[in-house]
């Protein structure tokens, strides 16, 4: 990933983000997502944490060391569980809570922007704390990266107008994905990005096919959640 100016894949992941939902009306808002039982306004709700946690991250500088990096930060949320259960039902009722479902686009408009200054403008040499652990600004801002990727994928399951996400952004996602399968394995020849990331989450499920391909390696999916 030497080659990808991390904040510029934040900029371009949060960028489709914003161009998928800018010109969505409250019905639009309000159509399926990947995510279960979470609809568009939903989603966007859990990604703009997302975005106020590294305005948070990004203001309080920490000492190093890292105590994980942009790949072994993914394996304290393997998905699923009572804590999951509990967030989804908690971004449920605080999109609820909102007048209406555009109101939340309005605060994305307003925070993805911020967001991505703080990382432009961060140090690349230091370390934040999240989540409870300590990551170089670099790692941080991947795992933002790699998260908004996903959900993308995620949110516009029903708005096909939209186009695929960033190739840039996407190269940080799927280093990601790589970096938590196993050495050895190799990723089945029919998959192409899209179809790893679906896949590697469990969004989508493997075919037998996958599974032979992938022999003993098809046991880690989803890779995380």
């Amino acid at each position: 990933m030497t080659a990808i100016r991390p904040d510029e894949a934040l900029a371009e992941a949060y960028a489709s983000i914003t161009a998928a939902v800018d010109g969505l009306d409250d019905s639009g808002l309000q159509r399926t997502t990947r995510c279960h039982g979470w609809l568009v306004a939903d989603l966007l709700l859990h990604v703009l944490g997302d975005a106020q946690r590294a305005l948070v991250a990004l203001a309080s500088p920490s000492d190093g060391p890292a105590d994980v990096d942009d790949v072994s930060y993914w394996r304290d949320f393997p998905g699923g569980g009572d804590e999951a259960s509990r967030h989804a039902w908690w971004v449920r009722r605080s999109a609820a809570a909102f007048d209406r479902p555009t109101g939340i686009v309005r605060l994305w408009r307003d925070t993805a922007p911020a967001a991505v200054r703080a990382a432009t403008a961060a140090d690349p040499e230091g370390y934040v704390t999240t989540q409870g652990h300590v990551l170089r600004v670099p790692d941080f801002l991947a795992t933002l990266t790699t998260e908004a990727v996903v959900h993308y994928l995620d949110l516009t399951l029903e708005l096909p107008d939209t186009p695929p996400p960033n190739p840039l952004a996407v190269r940080v996602a799927v280093a990601t994905m790589d970096g938590l399968l196993s050495d050895d394995t190799v990723r089945p020849t029919a998959w192409d990005d899209h179809d790893f990331l679906l896949k590697a989450t469990g969004r989508v499920p493997l075919t037998d096919r996958d599974r032979l391909e992938l022999g003993e390696s098809a046991g880690w999916f989803p890779l995380l959640g």
